[in-house]
């Protein structure tokens, strides 16, 4: 299951992926990991979460985010969800980038039966048609 939280920046987009995040750390069986651009969610996200910052991999781009996480999951089939703060960021502001992203991850968490969880700074609005399904 994907699911991805849109807004304009300041919305909350964060602050509510904080939450889930820490509610997944509590509920799950398996690994947590959460993936973001810089630091600002170290003190905010449990320990128990395998918080992971993309610039230390040099993970500029969505074709590169998209390896990233597939990455992670090859090399534990223990995580349960991964969430993914500022994609649309990581993925340099590119909108059709993101787009085939989105699609891309939806089915690697089909085929790995994990839980996605995508923050993008967009207005609702400006979201490509085929991109509401996950919100």
């Amino acid at each position: 299951m994907i699911k991805l939280i849109v807004g304009a920046k300041g919305s909350g987009k964060t602050k509510t992926l904080i939450n889930l995040v820490n509610d997944a750390v509590s509920e799950s069986k398996g690994c947590v990991v959460c993936v973001e651009k810089g630091i600002k969610l170290r003190y905010d996200i449990t320990s128990r979460c395998r918080l992971i910052n993309v610039d230390e991999y040099f993970v500029f781009d969505a074709r590169a985010l998209y390896g990233f996480i597939s990455g992670i999951l090859a090399s534990n089939h223990d995580v349960s969800d991964v969430f993914i703060d500022s994609a649309l960021r990581i993925c340099n502001e590119d909108l059709d980038a993101f787009e085939r992203f989105m699609h891309d991850v939806d089915e690697l968490s089909d085929s790995h039966k994990i839980n996605i969880v995508v923050t993008a700074s967009l207005p609702v609005e400006k979201l490509p048609e085929s991109l509401n399904k996950f919100i």
